[in-house]
């Protein structure tokens, strides 16, 4: 029989997976990627939030105004003080597909989680999951591993407080020798109190809590002397926006759905713009570009909306049309509230509607200033990047359904040796390279007519396809590929000032990295192990025993592709670059990139005293 025909297609053919058995299989359906932990979206941080969501409920239905998490060596631990699960059927919450109360919409009437799925893919993507309802002086728990059951304890009596508490640790052959990072898992709970106003979280020895809301949410991300003017804090029924302008370049949205972080945006985003940009138009009386408008926009908008409906599992971008099933469209509802209360607002804030004037009108200036320079840039742009060798594209652009567009990177690299062995060892479906001429230059205390009048700064704008917003940025990460010493570590914190003072949003939205290649191979005849620091490479040798070689790695060019292919692939090692929020971004670029203060010498030279004691 040939073995290239077509396999047989018979009774034997067709399967049928058990609900443990499919999420396993399929997880990307259920949690989107997984990842390492080095994302904020990745599966570990998902699997977080899908046992949060079914807490914050509890307390938006009026149960229990506190949520406990801790995070133990990644054994994550969530206890609530709600109502808890009726004990008869904690089994079927956690183990059976499309059961839960949220289908009764009386009693969960505007919640996150509305499948069904949530803690089940929670408890299949596991290596260990406890589950414990504590309810009117009794308690169940089971124990789980991969979705199967360990055991099932019977109903016992407790003096435990009712609610329910989920213990889980998530499988580490599934997600790939993860690491939470406590940054994005405070970011997370941070949303989830600005939401839910009176609600205290409390992360390991941390607690967090919101009086005012989004109010608060704005004022904690940007800092009060990069507010052009008070923020604007309107709230109504199942509506709350807050809005300020900055200095900054772009527009910066924090967006959410009954308590849930959009982080995607979706109808709602898009009506808030909309009815930005009209309202303004009509309380000033001119036909104001709309880029002029939003350029520095810092905003949050917050709606509840019944039965919504999401693009995917993950709850990250909204794809309603209505705000109830028999109520308005989510475009009117939001229009007809900002166009009434921001209008009312301004006429009675005349200081705030005079200083948002004055934005506008600068961003009009510096728009027409450059937008000869612009054309000529993006004709140049247009020309070159057909026949230079700078960019080399991944696959997944020309798809048309975009298939796996949530993996796209592209590796910012210097030096043709470099970009020659990431261009070789990459996945060229949705791994891209753009190559550096040298060091960029410093774009501190520049304005924004040297993004299109630097060849390099141009290029890689027009690779990344942000000059009109972040909804068009074609790749998911963008990662900086240099050497690892003084002249790699100057390139990496010259492109970050590029992104910090252009395109902070590209940071704020955690799509920049820094790659992480090995210091050192060491191997014998057996066994070959990449050290990424003193410890792991002390931890080789030991390993490895007596007769083994060390090879210190100078350079990427010194890397051949075929070693590159372990340091880009699924072991592929990511530091995100995230702002403190504590500091302006102002502040940290005039600190690192601005005159050699004393105070800056001082830092340096501690830093490099660090690094000597490191290597």
């Amino acid at each position: 029989m040939d073995s290239n025909k077509t396999a047989v297609y018979s009774e034997d053919t067709i399967k049928t997976l058990e609900w443990k058995e499919h999420i396993r299989k399929r997880p990307g359906m259920y949690i989107g990627k997984l990842g390492d932990g080095s994302s904020s979206d990745d599966g570990i941080y998902v699997l977080i939030k899908e046992v949060l969501d079914n807490s914050v409920d509890e307390y938006m239905m009026g149960f229990g105004k506190k949520i406990e998490i801790k995070n133990e060596l990644g054994i994550i631990t969530v206890r609530d003080y709600g109502r808890g699960i009726p004990l008869t059927k904690v089994l079927d919450v956690s183990s059976k597909m499309n059961t839960g109360a949220k289908y009764d919409s009386k009693v969960f009437k505007k919640s996150v989680g509305l499948n069904g799925v949530g803690i089940k893919a929670v408890n299949a993507l596991s290596e260990t999951f406890i589950i414990r309802s504590f309810r009117d002086g009794e308690m169940k728990e089971i124990e789980y591993s991969e979705g199967k059951i360990i055991e099932d304890k019977k109903i016992q009596k407790s003096t435990e407080k009712n609610g329910t508490e989920i213990i889980f640790k998530p499988d580490n052959q599934l997600f790939n020798s993860y690491h939470y990072l406590d940054d994005f898992i405070e970011a997370m709970l941070k949303n989830y109190v600005y939401l839910n106003s009176g609600l205290t979280v409390k992360y390991n020895d941390k607690s967090y809590y919101s009086k005012n809301g989004l109010l608060d949410l704005l004022n904690d991300n940007i800092k009060e002397e990069q507010q052009r003017y008070p923020i604007i804090h309107l709230k109504g029924e199942d509506i709350e926006i807050a809005l300020t302008h900055t200095n900054q370049y772009g527009e910066e949205y924090f967006t959410f759905v009954n308590g849930q972080h959009t982080s995607q945006g979706g109808m709602h985003l898009l009506a808030f713009r909309e009815a930005i940009v009209k309202t303004v138009r009509e309380f000033y009386k001119k036909n104001i570009d709309f880029s002029d408008i939003r350029t520095g926009i810092a905003a949050a908008v917050s709606i509840k909306v019944e039965e919504p409906v999401f693009e995917s599992q993950t709850k990250t971008k909204l794809g309603s049309k209505n705000i109830a099933p028999d109520g308005p469209s989510i475009r009117s509802f939001i229009m007809d509230f900002v166009t009434k209360e921001l209008e009312l607002f301004l006429h009675k804030n005349t200081d705030t509607a005079d200083a948002l004037w004055r934005k506008i009108q600068e961003s009009e200036k510096e728009r027409k200033e450059i937008s000869g320079i612009k054309q000529l840039a993006r004709k140049r742009a247009k020309n070159v990047k057909v026949h230079n060798k700078k960019l080399r594209d991944c696959r997944v652009h020309f798809n048309k359904n975009k298939e796996n567009a949530e993996e796209s990177t592209l590796f910012i690299t210097e030096g043709d040796s470099a970009s020659g062995s990431i261009t070789k060892s990459r996945d060229v479906n949705t791994q891209a390279v753009f190559s550096l001429k040298g060091k960029p230059l410093n774009t501190y205390g520049k304005s924004k007519k040297i993004v299109y009048e630097n060849e390099e700064f141009n290029l890689i704008q027009a690779a990344l396809n942000i000059e009109d917003g972040m909804e068009g940025l074609r790749y998911n990460k963008i990662v900086i590929a240099t050497d690892a010493d003084v002249d790699g570590m100057h390139i990496r914190l010259l492109l970050i000032t590029f992104f910090l003072k252009f395109f902070p949003d590209v940071i704020k939205n955690k799509h920049l990295f820094i790659l992480q290649t090995p210091l050192f191979r060491v191997r014998n005849k057996k066994d070959t192990v990449y050290c990424y620091s003193d410890k792991e490479r002390e931890a080789a040798m030991k390993k490895l025993g007596k007769n083994h070689e060390i090879t210190r790695f100078k350079g990427l060019g010194e890397i051949s592709p075929n070693e590159f292919k372990h340091f880009i692939g699924k072991s592929i090692r990511l530091d995100p670059v995230l702002i403190n929020k504590e500091e302006s971004i102002t502040a940290m670029l005039d600190f690192y990139m601005g005159k050699n203060t004393p105070e800056r010498q001082e830092f340096i030279l501690e830093n490099l005293r660090d690094e000597d004691e490191v290597l």
